[in-house]
């Protein structure tokens, strides 16, 4: 087991302390174990990337994007980088979790439930890991 890594607990805290609003919002929706008993953690990191939101249980990644996002080539690695380790990525807009942060949540639920198949719209990109459970079990 490694030690401690205290350049990378740092940058997670600046990242936490640096919350946007729309990560303010979903926070207070998914912390303590609010959604289905799942316990989610904030700027978790991942490699050298650092997730938004992760539930370690379900290894499950929440990322809210800004529109500066869009089409982004270092996401599209980044995602398939977590997928390469087991991660399932759940993708939103911000404005979407500012606004409709309840069917944000819901939809958070449907993945952690399994409820929720591989999808890509322009409001929400949803990639599964390759039946990661499966795998460990």
């Amino acid at each position: 087991m490694r030690g401690p890594q205290p350049a990378r607990t740092n940058r997670a805290r600046s990242l936490r302390k640096a919350d946007n609003d729309a990560e303010k919002a979903l926070w207070l929706a998914i912390k303590n174990r609010q959604l289905g008993g799942a316990k989610f953690t904030r700027q978790l990191p991942i490699g050298s990337y650092f997730a938004d939101f992760a539930c370690r249980e379900e290894h499950l990644v929440v990322e809210l994007d800004g529109s500066h996002h869009a089409e982004s080539v270092y996401d599209r690695s980044r995602d398939q980088f977590m997928l390469e380790h087991g991660w399932s990525v759940l993708r939103f807009w911000n404005v979407d979790a500012l606004r409709e942060v309840d069917k944000v949540v819901d939809t958070i639920l449907a993945a952690l439930e399994q409820r929720l198949d591989a999808t890509e719209t322009w409001e929400l990109r949803f990639m599964p890991a390759a039946d990661y459970r499966e795998t460990v079990s």
